[in-house]
């Protein structure tokens, strides 16, 4: 019988520690000073609570997420996390240089997986510091190697095609570590770069920076391994997305598979056992309107839409690998 891997990414939307936390350095202290009023021990613990709510239903495998301020605001959640579940999680995470203190980081069964080498991240450059790309290597009981590639992409806040140019560079970084992989760990190695990517499927940051597509044909025909395969693109449908902002329904978390995954060859370790699915009905009241907006959480600071209620401003996905 095959071996199924359940993976899943959720921006879980500003998951910081509390207001005058000591694990916080002093300048990012004076950056979110207002930003965290009034998020204290048990505005956490309720966000928290809501995350736990939805990450029970899902029962991950492997759980990638952003916008994690720091390793302790993770052990809450994995401790939650076990508690609901009776799994024992563990946590992949590195402090970046991210000009708001957020982070990309992995949670896993430490019963089904053992990290497969170090934790590092590839450090992306521009005038003000973003999100690095994160890379996590995780060996199953069978001995073959995920290779993970956590993403959290610089934000449309100045405008979509303003600040393009800085997802386009991020998009060439990626696709040039992936080449790297290839030319260390060979034509087989199986990548799954996942993430909030801040642009969709199609853009141009993802097709022809990323080196991405939507078209098999193309990932089977292509002599290289430079391609990667977006499972994500099929799910845009106009009906429903990752993010909704005021009318437009954004895919921008995906999932993207090297070549040894999204084709079966000799070389193959895991394969694609279900098209990625969006998660907008693991937890009742997870979207709400007719644009199926996700319910947020929010921040006590922004009262008119702090929603103790609410989970993320984004929806989590799902992919399920089967291994030979």
């Amino acid at each position: 019988m095959p071996t199924t891997h359940r993976l899943f990414w959720w921006n879980l939307e500003n998951l910081f520690d509390t207001v005058n936390s000591t694990n916080r350095s002093e300048k990012l202290q004076r950056t979110l000073n207002k930003e965290l009023k009034g998020w204290t021990t048990a505005v956490l613990d309720k966000k928290i609570e809501q995350l736990c709510k939805v990450i029970t239903q899902m029962n991950p495998d492997i759980l990638g997420v952003c916008e994690v301020e720091n390793r302790p605001v993770l052990d809450k959640l994995v401790d939650a996390m076990n508690a609901s579940l009776n799994r024992t999680y563990a946590v992949l995470h590195q402090d970046t240089k991210d000009a708001r203190g957020i982070d990309v980081a992995f949670i896993y069964d430490s019963k089904k997986y053992t990290p497969d080498g170090e934790l590092f991240s590839l450090e992306v450059m521009r005038r003000n510091a973003t999100r690095d790309i994160v890379q996590a290597q995780l060996k199953t009981a069978a001995g073959n190697v995920l290779v993970l590639l956590g993403n959290h992409w610089p934000a449309r806040s100045d405008g979509k095609y303003e600040s393009e140019p800085f997802r386009m560079m991020v998009g060439e970084v990626l696709s040039y570590w992936v080449k790297r992989i290839h030319e260390i760990q060979g034509k087989g190695a199986s990548i799954v770069a996942m993430g909030d990517f801040n642009d969709e499927p199609f853009d141009r940051s993802l097709v022809e920076y990323a080196k991405s597509t939507h078209i098999l044909k193309q990932i089977e025909n292509s002599t290289t391994t430079d391609y990667l395969y977006n499972l994500s693109a099929a799910c845009i449908n106009g009906k429903l997305g990752t993010y909704v902002f005021g009318n437009d329904i954004n895919m921008l978390d995906q999932f993207l598979v090297s070549k040894a995954i999204a084709v079966k060859t000799k070389l193959s370790k895991f394969s694609v056992a279900a098209p990625v699915r969006i998660c907008h009905d693991v937890v009742p009241g997870m979207v709400k309107g007719e644009y199926n907006a996700p319910v947020k959480f929010g921040r006590p600071a922004e009262a008119s839409t702090h929603n103790k209620e609410g989970f993320s401003d984004h929806l989590p996905i799902a992919l399920t690998l089967e291994e030979k």
